[in-house]
């Protein structure tokens, strides 16, 4: 499967940068927050960040503008689903909230979208055993290392299939991220 577009649900701080760099990367991608103050805060910041980035020389001139284009918003979960290949959640760690995202996502994305959470203290395998195929489901965790830059972990779950972390891994590659694959572990609480 070829992704086209993601859908990054959540606009707070992790994604709006999740979103600017999957724009940077080429994909159309949609932004929603059910809060129209975040997702207008997160537009305004993401326009700004490309700006600055494109007046320090960090890309082509009218770079900034072509991820700008790729760029929607949405104010529904299921409006900014709709014709992903990617969707990445982004929200709170609140089991419940995460558990009822997923259940959207089963019932109206693409039969073959990847469903990705950010999740770092919540189980993926927990929240995803209501998902169908749950070997389109993974952990995407972005984040700065002083060694590697830029940071993709892959968080694969006991089910996840390889086509799923070869997909993510070139989304991640394609977002100018470096990419580690490891498997889920249990949490010590």
């Amino acid at each position: 499967m070829e992704v086209n577009t993601i859908a990054v649900i959540g606009a707070g701080a992790q994604g709006r940068e999740i979103a600017c760099a999957s724009a940077l990367g080429g994909y159309k991608t949609v932004l929603e927050d059910i809060s129209s103050r975040v997702l207008e805060e997160a537009m305004a910041w993401i326009r700004k960040s490309l700006g600055e980035g494109g007046a320090r020389g960090k890309f082509k001139a009218g770079f900034n503008n072509q991820a700008l284009s790729l760029l929607s918003t949405a104010a529904d979960v299921k409006d900014a689903i709709r014709d992903a290949e990617l969707i990445i959640e982004t929200v709170a760690e609140e089991l419940e909230m995460k558990l009822e995202l997923f259940t959207i996502f089963d019932k109206f994305a693409k039969t073959s979208a990847i469903f990705a959470s950010t999740a770092s203290s919540v189980s993926i395998t927990d929240f995803t055993d209501i998902v169908v195929s749950r070997e389109r489901c993974i952990g995407m965790h972005f984040s700065r290392s002083l060694s590697k830059g830029e940071l993709v972990e892959l968080l694969r779950t006991p089910y996840t299939s390889d086509d799923t972390v070869a997909i993510c891994r070139e989304v991640a590659r394609r977002m100018g991220k470096e990419v580690a694959v490891v498997n889920e572990a249990p949490q010590n609480i």
